[in-house]
């Protein structure tokens, strides 16, 4: 298997790490689909593609879920999309740096459903956390680190006989 196989799959709406993730999957080779329910303005590069997935509610969302699995990363803070990809076996990265695990998907999404239904119910809980510059730093750190580890995975697989 050949790492270039390796493409990571960019939730671009409200993503606030796009250009770190161009600066380190073009330093690693790694061609980047940035998926969008609608335009979205991609630098000029051939490994980055653009996708329109369409308006429809989640047309985004199901785009990736559908495209990405073993062997790819994922970047969102979707937690719906992380499970749907998690259960692909894609790695998936939050953009403060969190990965999202078939241990803590389970967790993440009982939580999630939990303060939705508080906030239907008109409990006030607060929106989330601005965002930081070690959100920033963690989110590089935990994307190379994921790219390393795919790379050393397919390191280690004996090589494919050619037919």
């Amino acid at each position: 298997m050949n790492l270039n196989a390796t493409r990571i799959y960019v939730d671009a709406d409200a993503c606030p790490v796009k250009d770190e993730i161009y600066r380190v999957a073009a330093r690693h080779g790694l061609p980047v689909s940035v998926v969008a329910g609608n335009f979205i303005r991609v630098p000029q590069d051939p490994l980055i593609e653009r996708i329109a997935a369409g308006a429809g509610m989640d047309a985004a969302d199901d785009w990736i879920a559908e495209h990405a699995g073993k062997g790819d990363i994922v970047i969102t803070s979707d937690i719906p999309l992380a499970s749907r990809c998690v259960k692909t076996g894609a790695e998936v990265i939050a953009p403060n740096g969190k990965p999202f695990t078939e241990a803590s998907i389970g967790m993440t999404l009982a939580v999630r459903n939990l303060m939705t239904d508080l906030r239907s119910s008109g409990e006030v809980t607060g929106g989330p956390k601005s965002y930081s510059p070690r959100d920033r730093s963690a989110f590089l750190s935990a994307l190379d680190q994921t790219i390393r580890r795919i790379q050393r995975q397919r390191a280690d697989q004996p090589a494919q006989k050619q037919s």
